[in-house]
């Protein structure tokens, strides 16, 4: 049984390729520009990279460690490319697993009645939506996480804010580059399961 404490233990140790070796992977294998995030500079240790995992992680799932803000799309052969992400605040996070359902490219949003309470100044005008667009704070793409067929609320989705990965700042769901997302939304299928530990 593959369980939180297992992920958390074996991940960071199973890390042996070097910055170079791992930047020259994610450039053939995961189709991904590490360094820059249109005029951001990405910081090196959020670059996508070819990491090792242990065997037992099936390929085709995605296993997201918040306390080190990195989400890792597992490949096959004890691989995964490892993404950086920001997560929800303190009391904000998103654990449990998940399927993702729906994938959607430059997706609408609408702030979550919780999101309007806690914060009616920021989300109230957007009370009926956003559309799509460079601007919209989901970014280029969305992955969106059901369980028991029910929507969840929480999102893998692009960011107009990249300064932000690496850090808790979201109210719930898991940001990345859009660069990355836009990588990791072309690998990913529907009905693929997330673990969020």
């Amino acid at each position: 049984m593959l369980n939180r404490r297992h992920f958390l233990t074996t991940s960071a140790a199973a890390l042996v390729a070097g910055p170079l070796a791992a930047q020259t992977a994610a450039v053939q294998e995961a189709s991904v520009q590490p360094q820059m995030e249109g005029s951001f500079v990405i910081p090196p240790e959020y670059w996508a990279q070819i990491v090792t995992v242990k065997p037992e992680f099936p390929a085709g799932e995605i296993h997201i460690v918040p306390q080190t803000h990195f989400l890792y799309y597992t490949i096959g052969n004890s691989r995964a490319i490892r993404y950086g992400v920001a997560v929800g605040k303190e009391g904000l996070q998103f654990h449990g697993d998940a399927t993702i359902q729906r994938k959607v490219e430059w997706p609408s949003w609408t702030p979550t009645p919780e999101m309007i309470q806690r914060s009616p100044s920021h989300y109230a005008k957007y009370a009926d939506g956003m559309p799509g667009g460079p601007n919209n704070p989901l970014g280029a793409r969305a992955l969106y996480l059901f369980q028991n067929g029910n929507d969840t609320a929480i999102r893998i989705h692009g960011t107009t804010e990249p300064a932000s990965i690496g850090s808790s700042a979201s109210n719930g769901c898991f940001r990345m580059y859009n660069s990355h997302v836009m990588d990791l939304y072309n690998r990913v299928p529907l009905g693929t399961v997330v673990h969020a530990y």
